[in-house]
């Protein structure tokens, strides 16, 4: 039997569990990643969900420890990861620099205005230090960009 009912659009999906550091990553990533899993993961976050057309509406948690994006990679230990100190250190960091608070919830496209707010180009060397994908430039040129930018959030989303 089929339901002839009027369609209802599917709830919106729960919100995304991101670790401190994990939201410049989501500023900075370019498809790249530790793994085909880790970076098929990411790239159905960041590319799917944040940077997908109404993606500023997307609701993320700061959690402190593994998130939504540590599930497949494979340097996480548990909850925790086997680089732990340096993923700690990175992670209040940034929680620092960002102003987050573990349970501390937030559209992305708040969080981007936080991070144009509180995380300037040439910023990273010190909120990144000892981060392995620093070196390679494309955190600093899309936090550039993100700062260049002068459409609101919702327009960048869709620019991507």
């Amino acid at each position: 039997m089929s339901d002839t009912g009027p369609t209802t659009r599917p709830a919106r999906s729960a919100a995304i569990r991101f670790r401190p550091h994990h939201f410049l990553c989501a500023v900075g990533y370019r498809g790249k990643g530790y793994s085909p899993d880790f970076t098929a993961n990411m790239t159905a976050v960041v590319m799917g969900r944040l940077r997908a057309p109404g993606g500023g509406g997307e609701m993320l948690e700061v959690i402190a420890a593994a998130d939504d994006l540590c599930g497949p990679c494979p340097s996480r230990e548990g909850a925790g990861c086997v680089s732990g100190a340096k993923i700690a250190r990175l992670d209040a960091s940034h929680a620092q620099a960002l102003d987050l608070l573990p349970g501390d919830r937030l559209s992305w496209a708040a969080a981007q205005a936080r991070i144009r707010e509180r995380v300037m180009p040439g910023d990273l060397a010190r909120v990144c230090a000892g981060c392995s994908w620093l070196a390679y430039g494309m955190c600093e040129e899309a936090l550039a960009a993100l700062h260049a930018a002068e459409a609101e959030p919702e327009t960048q989303d869709a620019a991507r």
